[in-house]
């Protein structure tokens, strides 16, 4: 099946965002962008046409940017925010909240389907601190297991589900502030 190059052109801009969100380096995102481009002029074959031309580059962008993850892990660093003990800030001796959440509503599906959601969303997604973020990034949107995680960047499963953990907490937290709380649609603070 032949790809057009404009019709991959069309898509860099989606796939480039795609690829900041998980990198959260610009050159590493326009790097793993190309090089999912290229593979698929060079190798237009692998798209069968049996999903969409844009599901099929985004599954190619996943694997790229697992390689660049790979290639530059001695460049990611945690911060000291990721050793922040949020539950301590969130819950009390006894394990309660120190302040319940707020009611999310009734649908709370409805509201996963909105796009102003998605966007505050990324935007609480992108504020996560350091390892945090990054650690969110590979186990819940490019789906990698606990192992290939911790073996990507040298650390223990303890420590990477500690760390979601905290990433967790930290999305729930935004989201509560920024979505479900009444503050609507718009960025997160």
């Amino acid at each position: 099946m032949s790809i057009a190059p404009a019709e991959l052109e069309s898509l860099r801009p989606q796939l480039l965002k795609y690829a900041r969100l998980q990198l959260r380096n610009e050159a590493w995102a326009e790097d793993a962008v190309s090089e999912t481009l290229l593979a698929a002029l060079e190798r237009p074959d692998g798209f069968a046409g049996r999903s969409q031309l844009k599901t099929w580059l985004v599954g190619v962008l996943k694997h790229k940017l697992v390689d660049q993850i790979r290639r530059n892990c001695r460049e990611l660093s945690s911060s000291r925010e990721d050793e922040e003990d949020l539950d301590e800030q969130l819950f009390d001796s006894t394990g309660h909240w120190r302040e319940a959440p707020g009611d999310w509503g009734s649908d709370p599906e409805q509201a996963l389907r909105q796009l102003d959601f998605m966007r505050v969303l990324e935007a609480c997604v992108d504020k996560l601190p350091g390892q945090q973020g990054r650690l969110f990034m590979m186990r819940e949107w490019l789906e990698l297991d606990t192992e290939e995680i911790c073996k990507v960047l040298a650390i223990s499963p303890t420590n990477l589900w500690v760390m979601l953990h905290r990433a967790r907490l930290r999305l729930r937290e935004c989201l509560e502030l920024n979505w479900f709380a009444g503050a609507g649609p718009g960025a997160a603070a």
